[in-house]
């Protein structure tokens, strides 16, 4: 399969990162949600210096062979109906499914790729000390399926650059995968989250007795 290949070796489930590599290094554990938010690290958070060019994206993605770039290639490995790849790595037809708003998508150019933390609250959170090559790596993380999505242009500008004490998908239906993904995310990468962040993961939590986090 095509996500397999693009995917390759990388893991598909969220890992806690050391600060060292740029990418999931080593086994996966699973947590019942609530547990694994109290692992965050609790931290204020700075914007100060905080530059979107500061993480490189998108770059040639994880088989830079196909010709496709990071965002073309999780299209092609999210679409529930595979879209004709063409030229330049041209997509043309597809399906997707965005889980935030529970809609249906017929073309690529209709979606955005949201970064489940978003580049400036990653940076808020930690990444302002990280290095150029590590940032690119987040901007561009296809080890993990939940760091890269595929949902509505008007989902993920909604969203903007929001945590989830500030913003939570409009369905409510999937609010405990979502904020089972975003500390899955924060953990994997390293990154702090702020009081009143933790306040509302622990709220969100609180519903959802059967989440695990990997």
């Amino acid at each position: 399969m095509l996500k397999a290949v693009l995917r390759g070796l990388a893991a598909a489930s969220l890992a806690v990162l050391p600060l060292t590599v740029p990418a999931p290094a080593h086994a996966a554990e699973t947590l019942p949600l609530t547990d694994a938010i109290t692992r965050l690290s609790v931290d204020t958070e700075s914007r100060e210096g905080y530059d979107r060019d500061a993480f490189r994206h998108w770059n040639a993605g994880a088989n830079p062979s196909d010709g496709c770039n990071t965002r073309a290639e999780v299209l092609i490995s999210e679409a529930v109906e595979p879209p004709t790849v063409g030229p330049n790595c041209r997509l043309s037809g597809g399906r997707w499914w965005s889980y935030y708003d529970q809609v249906w998508v017929t073309s690529a150019s209709s979606l955005d790729l949201d970064h489940m933390g978003p580049l400036a609250e990653a940076w808020d959170s930690g990444a302002s000390g990280w290095s150029a090559q590590r940032r690119e790596a987040y901007a561009n993380d296809q080890g993990a399926e939940a760091s890269l999505v595929a949902v509505t242009a008007r989902s993920n500008r909604a969203k903007a650059d929001r945590d989830p004490a500030e913003w939570l998908p409009p369905a409510a239906e999937v609010h405990c995968r979502y904020v089972a993904e975003w500390v899955g995310t924060k953990l994997r990468w390293a990154l702090t989250a702020d009081e009143a962040e933790v306040a509302a993961l622990r709220e969100v939590a609180d519903g959802c007795p059967d989440q695990s986090v990997t």
